[in-house]
């Protein structure tokens, strides 16, 4: 019978290694050597060697004779734990140099011998603890995630959505690349990488992990082929991977630091898509006739509807003291991107993350989606424990279902809004649960019992999310596309 076999005297799995310790500790305590041990018990002591190194799993009735032999209890030799501080230390350098984090280095672990004292292994552990630490925090949790998130959102919260430091900076490249008026276009946007000492190159076989790859030796932005022509997709793309440069980012130390750096490439583009003194001299005009709309925002800057949303809400605050909300949500009511000011009443986990959550079925973020004509705004006034809101809301779809776009303000600030006249109105009670998460009690008494609903359960909760400094990019991926590239 082995010692981890049915029936063995402890029930719990024994780390070898930890076991062949405490046999070489007791032998040596007693003062026998492997061969005067294996005498005793009558096996070889080369057999009892592997042993002690953890290399072979005796029976039970070798421990058994083990411990007679050196006159010890049999609960005392198989402990799980170390018999003294060199072992400790022996027993977890072996469990480091076994780990992912370390092998994945390509260095040879270290062979402790006899002669290599307690404190060199003491530096040594210190190197593999830190090397787990950073590890760790690279290989960021959704919790973790979501608060990093949560606490950046907040921070610019703080600051209406505003960096002035990057709105200059994007009002500098756009006049020395020479642009003064309308929509960016792909040639701007080339001159100004030229200004870097980039080209902008597409190609088809960019990895399926990144956006682009910047080759800072060669001088080369890769870029993804058009997928709609003239779109602004592709001018966004190239805008962000300037921005590294110059905002003179390194590789992110956690994963707060990645989502920063993320935050400000799509700042900077947002800037030169739709550049400050343009953006906000068109706001003050539409605000002036009393007709200011998502879609006529879009139109004249030549970017998406979610990109203008999202943009109004760098400038309105700051610039025309308007506070209001911009909600992108999912098919299913999901939140998946989400800025306010203006207090909207909001689902949020323990962690105060909004991003996940379900909102309220009244809201016009999901009632657009039952309009029969999806392809002009939805305008709604709302009522909530908050106050009254105007939203105008936009339906789109895309490969993995249906979304919505919102921008909305405070009952006061829709006199300035094309739509205000609607008629439509709702009222949300949330986060009161009766408001459109808990059924009427005598629909749930009625079907109590009598059904049983399958969940669908989305296993990335249950993953951490991808490690490195760059988190979900294929470091080996990238490397042999500029392999491929570098000569071409």
């Amino acid at each position: 019978m082995s010692l981890n076999a049915p029936g063995a005297a402890s029930p719990a799995r024994i780390e070898l290694k930890t076991l062949g310790h405490r046999i070489r500790h007791f032998r040596l305590d007693r003062g026998m050597t492997l061969d005067d041990l294996g005498a005793a018990v009558g096996v070889a002591g080369s057999q009892l060697s592997l042993i002690e190194n953890g290399k072979r799993e005796p029976k039970l009735t070798l421990l058994q004779a083990i411990a007679e032999a050196t006159g010890i209890a049999m609960t005392d030799l198989i402990s799980s734990e170390p018999p003294n501080r060199r072992a400790a230390l022996e027993i977890e350098l072996e469990r480091a140099q076994h780990a992912h984090s370390f092998r994945q280095l390509g260095i040879a672990p270290l062979k402790v011998t006899k002669g290599l004292s307690d404190d060199a292994l003491e530096t040594v552990l210190g190197l593999h603890r830190e090397l787990q630490r950073r590890d760790r925090e690279a290989n960021a949790t959704p919790e973790e995630a979501r608060r990093a998130n949560t606490e950046l959102r907040l921070r610019m919260r703080e600051r209406h959505n505003y960096l002035p430091d990057i709105e200059r900076l994007a009002e500098q490249q756009l006049g020395q690349a020479g642009h003064t008026r309308g929509a960016l276009t792909h040639r701007t946007v080339s001159i100004m990488a030229e200004r870097l000492g980039f080209d902008l190159i597409y190609v088809n076989d960019l990895p399926s992990t990144t956006r682009s790859i910047t080759d800072l030796e060669n001088g080369r932005i890769y870029l993804p082929p058009a997928s709609i022509p003239g779109g602004h997709g592709l001018r966004s793309m190239a805008l962000q991977a300037m921005a590294h440069r110059l905002l003179g980012h390194q590789p992110p130390t956690s994963y707060a630091d990645f989502l920063q750096q993320r935050l400000e490439i799509n700042y900077f583009a947002a800037c030169c898509l739709v550049p400050e003194t343009a953006g906000v001299a068109f706001l003050r005009e539409a605000k002036k006739d009393r007709n200011l709309a998502v879609e006529d925002f879009r139109d004249a800057f030549g970017v998406t509807h979610e990109a203008a949303s999202m943009r109004m809400t760098n400038l309105m605050t700051e610039h025309l003291g308007m506070s209001l909300h911009f909600l992108r949500v999912g098919g299913e009511g999901q939140i998946e991107r989400v800025y306010e000011n203006d207090d909207l009443p909001l689902p949020q986990d323990v962690t105060g993350a909004v991003e996940g959550q379900i909102v309220c079925r009244r809201f016009s973020a999901r009632t657009a989606f039952e309009q029969q004509n999806r392809t002009t705004e939805h305008y709604q006034y709302t009522d909530t424990p908050a106050g009254t809101f105007w939203c105008a809301t936009q339906t789109g779809s895309r490969d993995t279902g249906d979304f919505s776009i919102t921008v909305g303000v405070p009952f006061d600030d829709a006199k300035w809004w094309r739509g205000r006249e609607t008629q439509m109105r709702a009222s949300s009670t949330c986060p009161d649960e009766s408001c459109c998460r808990r059924p009427d009690p005598s629909v749930t008494a009625r079907w109590a019992g009598r059904a049983w609903p399958s969940a669908r359960v989305h296993t990335h909760i249950f993953s951490p999310l991808p490690r490195g400094n760059f988190p979900g990019v294929s470091e080996s991926d990238v490397v042999e596309f500029l392999e491929r590239h570098a000569e071409s």
